[in-house]
C-alpha cells in the first residue's frame, strides 16, 4: 500500500518474452506495487508462459488478438476489480524505466493529478534515448496538433507510461475507445474533455532491437486517428457532433491541465 492505496501496474503484452523479466525485476523492486497484472494479447512467443512464473504477476490472456487499445481496456478492468486505487501502465519492453513508479503514483496518490505522464520529450532525452528522427518528428507534429484541437499544453500525447487514480478511471468512457493505438490519443482527450488535469514527469527512453516499436504504416494509421480524434473533439465542443466519447460532463467540458 502506497499512502493507504493499493497499487496496480498492468502490462499490456504481445510477444514481450526477450524483456517481461526485466522490466517486471524493476516493477516489483519499486516497494510500493502491490500487484502487477500482466495481459497477453496473444502472443506468438513464450510471454504467457514466462509471466506464470514471475512473483506478484496475476496473468490474463486473449484468445485470440484483440489490440493494444482492447489490451489496455483488459488491464484497466481487471485492475478494478482487483481493488487498485492507482493503476500505472508500463510496457513490458522496458523503453520506460520503471523506477518512476513512485513518483508517478504520488502524484495521483496526493490529490494533485488524476492521471500522470512519463513524458520522453521533457528533459530532451528522447533522441538520445535512440528515438528514430521520423518518429520523433511526428511525435512534435501530432503533439502541437493535439494541443491546439483540446485547448491543452502537454509535452506529448503518445507515451506508454500512465498512472490513473480510480475514479478517473470508472468515469472513462473507455468502451467507446479503438482496440488499436489510438486508444492512447483517445484516453487523453476524453480526460481533457471532463476538464481533468494531467500531470507529466521527465521519464528516461530507451530504443533498442528487443524493445517493441509499431512500424511505419501503423504509424500512419495511427497518426490519422490522431488527427480524427482532434477534429470530433472540437466538433462536439461546438455541438456540431453528439458523441458518447465527449459526453458533457458535471464539470462542464474540457479544460486546461
Amino acid at each position: 500500500m502506497f499512502q493507504g492505496k493499493k497499487v496496480v501496474v498492468v502490462m499490456p503484452a504481445y510477444n514481450a518474452a526477450k524483456t517481461l523479466v526485466r522490466t517486471h525485476h524493476d516493477v516489483i523492486e519499486q516497494e510500493i506495487v502491490d500487484l502487477v497484472l500482466i495481459v497477453d494479447d496473444a502472443s506468438h512467443d513464450r510471454t504467457a508462459e514466462i509471466a506464470r512464473t514471475l512473483d506478484r504477476a496475476r496473468v490474463h490472456v486473449h484468445e485470440r488478438n484483440r489490440g493494444y487499445g482492447a489490451n489496455q481496456r483488459t488491464c484497466y478492468r481487471l485492475a478494478l476489480e482487483a481493488g487498485a486505487d492507482i493503476v500505472i501502465m508500463v510496457h513490458p519492453d522496458y523503453q520506460y524505466t520503471p523506477r518512476l513508479i513512485p513518483a508517478m503514483a504520488g502524484l495521483v496518490a496526493t490529490g494533485i493529478y488524476p492521471c500522470v505522464l512519463g513524458s520522453r520529450i521533457l528533459g530532451g532525452g528522447a533522441r538520445r534515448g535512440g528515438m528514430p528522427l521520423w518518429r520523433y518528428v511526428a511525435n512534435r507534429v501530432l503533439t502541437l496538433y493535439s494541443n491546439l484541437a483540446f485547448g491543452a499544453k502537454l509535452s506529448e500525447y503518445h507515451t506508454g507510461y500512465r498512472a490513473f487514480s480510480r475514479a478517473l478511471l470508472e468515469r472513462l468512457p473507455l468502451e467507446e475507445n479503438s482496440d488499436d493505438f489510438v486508444f492512447d490519443n483517445e484516453i487523453l482527450a476524453e480526460i481533457l474533455w471532463m476538464g481533468e488535469r494531467i500531470g507529466e514527469v521527465s521519464c528516461p527512453t530507451s530504443y533498442f532491437e528487443e524493445a517493441s516499436s509499431i512500424n511505419f504504416g501503423r504509424s500512419v494509421r495511427y497518426g490519422l486517428g490522431c488527427l480524427a480524434t482532434g477534429i470530433a473533439f472540437r466538433l462536439a465542443r461546438l455541438g456540431l457532433l453528439r458523441s458518447r466519447r465527449f459526453a458533457r460532463s458535471p464539470r462542464g467540458g474540457a479544460g486546461n491541465p
